[in-house]
């Protein structure tokens, strides 16, 4: 069970984020960051564009908390040197899906923690390698009708405990979620001894 000596703050509206927290046992509170998202990485590299939109959003809702812990992450897809971002709508979940099959791409989450007061700041990045298997035109559309692709990076969530589309081959299941708590628990411990 998650335990953490202060409150916690998840700087997210992501429902597998909040998902992840309570699974572990985590109490904290909710304050979406709500900052405007660019759709390309600006130096060509994933791991620093999930940790750069990480940390902006842990400092758009740092301010806000007295004393705690902001834990603010994003996560997007990698495939040929691109960001997959959230579909803006269904023919951009449709063109995402169709890139997506029949590849293993990479799946990265930037995790920033902020320590209020005292402004400490510690961010990592983590890789995921995820396979998605090949699919028909009519499974594509079939997928698309369960709107589990709607808010999510590479226009999926990965189903628990057996995705029919998706295959974590390296990496772990709650990075691909979104949130990779094995290293946030690690760090958490971190957090709580500086305090």
């Amino acid at each position: 069970m998650g335990t953490f000596p202060g409150r916690l703050i998840l700087a997210s509206g992501s429902r597998g984020r909040r998902w992840l927290m309570e699974e572990a046992g985590y109490t904290f509170d909710v304050i979406p960051a709500d900052i405007d998202e660019p759709t390309e990485a600006r130096l060509g590299d994933c791991r620093h564009y999930v940790g750069e939109l990480a940390w902006l959003k842990a400092a758009a809702v740092a301010p806000k908390v007295e004393s705690g812990v902001v834990i603010a992450a994003d996560t997007v897809g990698w495939l040929n040197g691109r960001v997959v971002g959230k579909p803006a709508d269904e023919a951009d979940a449709r063109r995402i899906i169709t890139s997506l099959a029949g590849t293993v791409h990479e799946l990265w989450t930037g995790v920033c923690l902020w320590l209020r007061p005292g402004d400490w700041q510690l961010a990592w990045q983590e890789r995921s390698l995820v396979r998605m298997k090949g699919l028909a035109a009519d499974e594509v559309e079939a997928y698309l009708a369960t709107r589990k692709w709607e808010g999510c990076s590479g226009a999926y969530a990965i189903e628990l405990p057996h995705d029919p589309y998706l295959t974590v081959e390296d990496g772990t299941v709650s990075n691909v979620i979104g949130l990779p708590m094995e290293s946030l628990a690690k760090a958490l411990g971190w957090a709580a001894a500086i305090r």
